[in-house]
């Protein structure tokens, strides 16, 4: 049996990965840090979400307007872990460019990873703003 903190450093590995891909706008990297089915709720559109591809194609569609994330910095980690789940709930700090306009946001961010296979993966994802 694996200890709690043996799992919820490798939850914790699972959120690195993806936040880093995101930070270097590695987008492969990134969106192969969820699954097919993962879900997303961002306070910045006006509907959800529904499948890991229906996100890629909004981030395609930033993509092509100028949209590239300069820095994002996770700060005030709390895991939990439900049996095969995790949720993963940090304050984030993320710089971003859009076309010639560069923006700062300060927001909080649920990950929930479910483990699959030998891999945590990220099966939804909501962010909101800070208050």
């Amino acid at each position: 049996m694996t200890s709690t903190v043996h799992l919820k450093e490798h939850v914790q590995q699972a959120a690195n990965e993806l936040i880093a891909a995101f930070a270097s706008n590695d987008t492969d990297a990134y969106f192969a840090a969820f699954s097919e089915d993962a879900t997303f709720l961002f306070y910045t559109l006006p509907a959800p979400l529904l499948s890991r591809a229906a996100y890629r194609e909004v981030w395609n569609g930033w993509q092509a307007d100028g949209f590239a994330v300069l820095d994002c910095q996770s700060s005030k980690v709390t895991i939990s872990l439900q049996g095969d789940v995790a949720i993963f709930i940090h304050e984030v700090a993320t710089h971003v460019r859009f076309g010639s306009e560069e923006s700062r946001f300060n927001e909080r961010e649920t990950i929930v990873f479910r483990h699959q296979g030998q891999r945590w993966l990220a099966c939804h994802e909501h962010l909101s703003a800070q208050p």
